[in-house]
């Protein structure tokens, strides 16, 4: 595996992390939220964070796929 293939790997790593974090967040936000009554405002606030969280995801993976078409020509 070359360098730039092992930093590849990396960066999905993180961008799976980022994924899986951002959905525990969100669950564990909608659950607390419901528990103590949170008003929908607040919990409309922690679905627009997760929602970016997601977004964040989502470009990470975009940068690592355009990465890999320039790699291969």
């Amino acid at each position: 595996m070359t360098d730039t293939e092992q930093q590849q790997a990396r960066k999905g790593r993180i961008a799976a992390l980022v994924i899986a974090g951002t959905g525990v967040f969100w669950v564990l936000a909608n659950l607390i939220g419901a528990e103590m009554g949170w008003s929908m405002r607040v919990r409309a606030l922690f679905d627009l964070i997760a929602l970016a969280g997601f977004v964040l995801a989502i470009a990470m993976i975009y940068q690592i796929w355009r990465a890999r078409q320039k790699d291969q020509g």
